[in-house]
């Protein structure tokens, strides 16, 4: 048998995933052990380098796996899987139940490969402006390399358990980079929330986990796709283990990706540095949901109730969202509620079984979004740390590249003509139509209207009029430095290229619809959605330009229904009432004054008494006195002498 180093040296293709995957891992250890050293004064910015050194090497690598995926047979693609049994290794053996410790390259975790070091790679670069003044970029550039790593770990992981643990590093790293600013109690607070909410849909993955290895005895992603053909499509009257199965990865979904109900926690995830939430929030963990549904594409196809469920929990997520974004006024909230929002719209193709559809939304949203969350962050560093929309306005002679290229991610999310969310919100919506799933089709495109409309709200309001700062805070406005606007500049060249490529057809079988290609659009469609896009943007311009005005009559004539959205619809009061009222007081008044104080503390306190009471009654027979001790043996004497008199 060939030994490990025979099969590196012919194939070494084989080992880069590896590679790729410990790199950010061994940044993070030099960094935590010699960050200190390396950074040897405040104006040293060599750990930076070396974070970022190390996520640029990982995407170089991974251009290059992608190359040689790429070069492969379409053939070759479907089941492509590196490392294992060569350098793979069994993790985890007791009796039947065996884990491997394998990586699975496919054309799925090759493009999320790209994805996560590649735009990973440009905000790491846009950090080493933001972050150039922290004392604790350090630490800082350490969390974003370990995140890196875990992110690596999720979509790279052979099995579930391999993809679970990498799940749950990128939790963890969340609540270190939302929290990353820990003396602020708003930070703090949110990391926690982030923390815990996930908690709840990790629960169903975990669950469903179990489930799958009792119901198909594997937990191997690429065996489980396998053996999906073996299996029945269960229609929702029949639903059945696949059904369980699915809805239970979905719960987890909804917790990681911030889908109704557990959605709460990402817009106050914006406490973090801006760059964690291009990273976070906008093109990798955030998605992380949406890439499991496709990984298990083969099950959830098997299940009528599961996809139903992906479908409209996805649009009404996206519908509620946009429809709160209205209302906001911090720049950073927008945007959360905006990728909220966009990944709802993901879930709702992965729901009509347009999976591959789905990813290539996530592909094109790694870029518009992380551009213009970088951009909302060079507008922040050019207002000193302002974020209030209200206390801008006519900033896009003041900094003029963070405008233009904001410029293009607005026109990009608004579903402008041949830029790249363009291409994937028009396949999402085609395939609703074509596949006659018109009420999800009409949220979707209502949903497109009021996205072209408050992302021009943020444009209109941030860049436009005149300067609502003060006198003060105008004369400080500045142009952010080139290691901040280079990245802007590379991912606005990126939103008009991106939207073009074949992403569905490279994906493979085992995620594109089978009937993607024959895809043909009714004539109305082509001008409705164009329509859609213009409309929101020339409403917004109407209202944040032209008549300036409108939008306080508005809100004044609409003050209740603004209420109900700057309220959130109550899902926040809702939680905080069910955490103080239920949670609580209820652990107050049930689980401690009755069940602990009463029951377990008077159990253990009455048995107490018991004995005292006991020992107290017998202590007095113990009195010291010799003559009382001779008078209780003469009794008896006596006592048992008179009983075997009577007894004779």
């Amino acid at each position: 048998m060939r030994s490990v180093f025979d099969v590196i040296a012919q194939q070494p293709a084989l080992v880069l995933p590896w590679i790729i995957l410990l790199l950010p891992l061994l940044g993070f250890v030099v960094l935590c052990l010699f960050g200190d050293a390396i950074k040897r004064d405040e104006e040293d910015d060599g750990a930076g380098i070396l974070a970022t050194t190390v996520v640029l090497v990982s995407f170089g690598l991974a251009v290059w796996v992608f190359a040689s995926l790429l070069a492969q047979s379409p053939a070759n693609r479907e089941g492509l899987r590196f490392v294992q049994p060569y350098l793979g290794f069994e993790w985890i053996e007791v009796g039947s139940f065996a884990i491997s410790m394998s990586l699975l390259v496919d054309p799925l975790s090759a493009l999320m490969m790209l994805v996560v070091t590649g735009v990973g790679g440009l905000i790491h670069i846009y950090s080493l402006g933001y972050m150039a003044h922290d004392e604790d970029r350090v630490r800082y550039f350490s969390y974003l390399n370990l995140f890196t790593f875990f992110m690596l770990l999720l979509i790279l992981g052979g099995n579930l358990p391999l993809l679970f643990i990498g799940w749950e590093g990128v939790g963890l790293c969340s609540y270190l980079l939302i929290g990353f600013w820990f003396k602020k109690k708003s930070a703090s607070d949110a990391g926690k929330k982030a923390f815990i909410v996930n908690r709840i849909g990790d629960a169903g993955l975990i669950l469903g986990m179990a489930l799958a290895w009792n119901a198909f005895g594997t937990l191997d992603t690429f065996e489980l796709a396998e053996h999906a053909q073996n299996l029945a499509y269960e229609p929702i009257a029949q639903a059945g283990v696949v059904t369980a199965f699915c809805l239970l990865l979905f719960l987890g979904a909804c917790g990681k990706s911030a889908q109704l109900p557990l959605h709460v926690w990402l817009p106050d995830a914006m406490e973090g540095p801006t760059p964690v939430s291009a990273l976070i929030h906008a093109a990798t963990m955030v998605t992380a949901g949406v890439y499991l549904v496709a990984r298990m594409a083969p099950m959830f196809r098997l299940s009528e109730g599961a996809l139903l469920a992906v479908a409209w929990v996805g649009a009404i997520t996206a519908l509620m969202a946009a429809t709160i974004a209205l209302v906001q006024t911090d720049i950073k909230r927008v945007l959360a509620y905006s990728t909220v929002s966009q990944l709802g719209y993901m879930f709702l193709a992965c729901g009509i079984g347009a999976f591959g559809v789905g990813v290539f939304h996530v592909f094109t949203h790694a870029f518009f979004k992380a551009l213009l969350f970088l951009g909302s962050g060079s507008v922040i560093h050019a207002m000193s740390g302002e974020q209030d929309m209200r206390k801008m306005g006519g900033l896009r002679a003041k900094i003029p590249v963070t405008f233009w290229t904001f410029v293009v991610g607005t026109a990009t999310i608004a579903g402008i003509p041949y830029l790249a969310g363009y291409f994937s919100k028009d396949e999402i919506l085609l395939n609703a139509v074509v596949r006659e799933r018109m009420p999800l089709f009409w949220i979707g495109l209502f949903t497109a209207v009021l996205t072209a409309f408050y992302m021009s709200r943020l444009l209109f309001m941030t860049f436009f009029g005149t300067f609502r700062g003060g006198h003060d805070a105008e004369h400080h406005v500045h142009e952010s430095p080139w290691t901040m606007l280079g990245p802007l500049v590379v991912l606005a060249g990126a939103c008009f290229y991106v939207g073009t490529l074949p992403v569905d057809s490279f994906l493979g079988a085992a995620v594109r619809s089978p009937d993607q290609h024959h895809l043909e659009a009714p004539d109305w469609f082509t001008p409705t959605v164009w329509a859609a896009a213009f409309a929101g943007i020339l409403g917004a311009f109407f209202m944040y330009v032209v008549y300036s005005g409108l939008p306080a009559r508005i809100y004044a004539a609409l003050r209740p229904l603004a209420r109900v959205l700057e309220d959130k619809y109550g899902f926040d009061l809702a939680y905080d009432a069910f955490a103080s009222k239920v949670v609580v007081d209820g652990s107050a008044g049930v689980l401690w004054k009755q069940v602990d104080a009463s029951l377990i503390d008077g159990t253990v306190n009455g048995a107490g008494r018991f004995v005292d009471g006991v020992s107290r009654a017998a202590r007095t027979l113990q009195t010291g006195v010799v003559r009382a001790y001779a008078l209780v043996i003469l009794g008896g004497a006596v006592a048992l002498l008179g009983y075997l008199l009577w007894m004779r």
